[in-house]
């Protein structure tokens, strides 16, 4: 080799180290990771991003070691290899980190009040538990991690910290994704998405173990599963075989269940599974074995994002009028109502029965083909109208004493003059507030909730609870939606997605999408004077009216589309 050849070399081989080692000290800096065969521990996205955390350095100080252990927890290769590398022998093997992950804003590590124990204080924006629920927390949220250190061979190691681990809000969004694990209905009718957050690329076991572990706490008794109760997998790992999931369940609960409840089960982890690229099919085993499923015809596969018709129903020189196809038509065999003044009407999306609210908004009324309208309750105030499953119908106000009470009654079918069954529901999540909207999601096992106290709202999401007769009897506590704009409405748009706003007729105003898959709001393009909103199946298929008239989204904007009709409403 010639001089000039090994100075290029040295070079080359020194530019090489340099890089290595900058990539790393960047522990939030993302590489693809290489394509290869799926195998037992990590089945699921394999084009996850992989992170290169650094290693522990000769001579870092406590407060080093423990900043950089947190920041290796972005690298889950090897179950987490290198973080482990920052803890002492015995933590190294008793350290769990996947039982929870707390998702910061801000980090900083301050010293405790014991010798040698410091805590690493977080602004927590999530905290995501060990089957994937993930829980927002206001800016300024503050939680500490108690951590001690102690010296192993003339260097600082942790030998003391709880479960689990602490990421930065933007190394979570490239390593964790939002996933739906899929649970029934009452009735197994329709399929209801649980959305989970899991590490992109082992997607397939932590999708698996938190559908064997039931609902979310706001879905619990809202949802049914076909999994039975105690139902465990067999083998720590899910692996997927040429396409096929290997689902490897507890013997004696599997084979003890019928055919019927383990192609359900089957329908289920397909559900589940779907957003998997690497997995086409789903076997169910016993102990290794493959059980099989056969199907006869009698279960049917769930219903998946609860479409709605086309038509909506709205007002229109003081009567219910159908709204289709940018054309006013009347309703069909509904008697005239203009003596009531309606406002912002709803039509059941399985039979002909409406309802609608009177211009003051203090009484609700439900009415039948062929009958008068019926005023169901009177209150100081009322949500608009909305029905669920077997034609419910729902709305919310205050009650007698003062308090918060969300009604429900089954008008269609009752003979005129006859009493309809009713329930009301008094959430002691919704003490001290007012409810300024409740819609029923597609499917009638989910409520949108937007409520208000001293000028602070909340977008939240509850579960319906019912009876074995369908007659609601509890809402869930619920999770909470992150929202910028204070909304007073809201409508489903999809199963995991809602639209809301805050209606103002003087001023431009900005509707916002709210996914249960993401927790930053997605603003739409402002308008002049909107005051409400509806929406069929899908983000382009959201309206919004004003004094101007009706408009439906498009693109990024807004198209006019008749002027006339007022609170077009979608059925449901």
């Amino acid at each position: 080799m010639t001089g000039r050849a090994a100075t290029g070399a040295r070079l080359a081989a020194s530019l090489l180290v340099l890089l290595l080692a900058l990539l790393a000290g960047c522990a939030r800096i993302p590489t693809s990771g290489p394509v290869g065969k799926s195998s037992e521990s990590s089945a699921g996205n394999l084009s996850a991003p992989v992170f290169l955390p650094a290693a522990p350095q000769a001579g870092a100080s406590p407060e080093t070691i423990i900043d950089y252990f947190y920041r290796a927890g972005s690298g889950y290769e090897d179950d987490y290899a290198v973080a482990r590398q920052y803890l002492t022998q015995a933590s190294s093997v008793s350290w769990k980190p996947d039982q929870r992950a707390l998702v910061y804003r801000e980090a900083k590590v301050v010293p405790g009040e014991a010798e040698n124990v410091y805590n690493y204080e977080l602004d927590v924006a999530y905290t995501v538990d060990a089957d994937g629920i993930a829980t927002q927390s206001p800016e300024g949220t503050i939680e500490k991690i108690p951590v001690t250190v102690t010296q192993v061979d003339g260097e600082w190691r942790i030998s003391a910290l709880p479960d689990g681990t602490a990421i930065a809000e933007e190394t979570f969004k490239v390593i964790y994704g939002a996933y739906p694990i899929y649970f029934y209905d009452p009735t197994f009718t329709y399929a209801v998405p649980d959305v989970r957050w899991f590490i992109k690329n082992k997607t397939v076991k932590a999708m698996t173990s938190a559908l064997l572990a039931g609902p979310a706490p706001y879905l619990r008794g809202a949802v049914a599963s076909a999994f039975p109760s105690g139902i465990k997998l067999a083998r720590e790992s899910v692996p997927v075989v040429s396409g096929a999931a290997q689902v490897d369940l507890t013997a004696k609960e599997l084979t003890e269940t019928s055919p019927e409840d383990r192609l359900r089960m089957q329908m289920q982890l397909t559900l589940t599974f779907r957003s998997q690229p690497d997995v086409v099919n789903v076997e169910l085993r016993a102990n290794q074995d493959l059980v099989r499923v056969e199907d006869n015809g009698s279960v049917l596969p769930p219903v998946v994002d609860k479409s709605v018709p086309s038509r909506q129903i709205a007002v229109s020189g003081n009567e219910l009028v159908r709204y289709e196809n940018n054309r006013i038509s009347p309703l069909p065999d509904i008697q005239p109502v203009s003596s009531l003044t309606p406002r912002f009407p709803a039509e059941s999306p399985v039979s002909q029965t409406a309802a609608f609210l009177n211009d003051s908004r203090t009484t609700l009324y439900s009415i039948n083909p062929g009958q008068p309208a019926r005023a169901l309750t009177t209150r100081s105030a009322l949500t608009p109208p909305s029905f669920g499953l077997s034609d419910w119908l729902w709305s919310a106000g205050p009650g007698a004493t003062g308090g918060t009470e969300v009604v429900a009654f089954r008008p269609t079918g009752v003979a005129e003059g006859a009493s309809v069954p009713s329930a009301t529901l008094t959430p002691a999540w919704l003490a001290g507030r007012t409810v300024k909207d409740f819609r029923i999601s597609r499917e009638g096992v989910r409520a949108l909730v937007i409520s208000e106290q001293n000028g602070k709202t909340r977008v939240q999401v509850t579960g319906i609870i019912r009876g074995g007769d369908g007659t609601p009897r509890e809402l869930t506590p619920p999770v909470t939606l992150a929202t910028e704009s204070g909304p007073d409405q809201g409508v489903w748009v999809s199963d995991t997605t809602v639209a809301v706003m805050k209606g103002a007729a003087g001023s431009n105003v900005t509707p916002e999408l709210l996914s249960l898959t993401s927790g930053q709001p997605q603003q739409l393009a402002p308008w002049p004077g909107l005051v409400a909103l509806s929406a069929g199946n899908g983000p382009e298929e959201i309206y919004a009216q004003s004094a101007e008239g009706v408009f439906q989204r498009l693109g990024n904007g807004w198209s006019p589309q008749i002027k006339g009709p007022i609170d077009p409403s979608f059925p449901g």
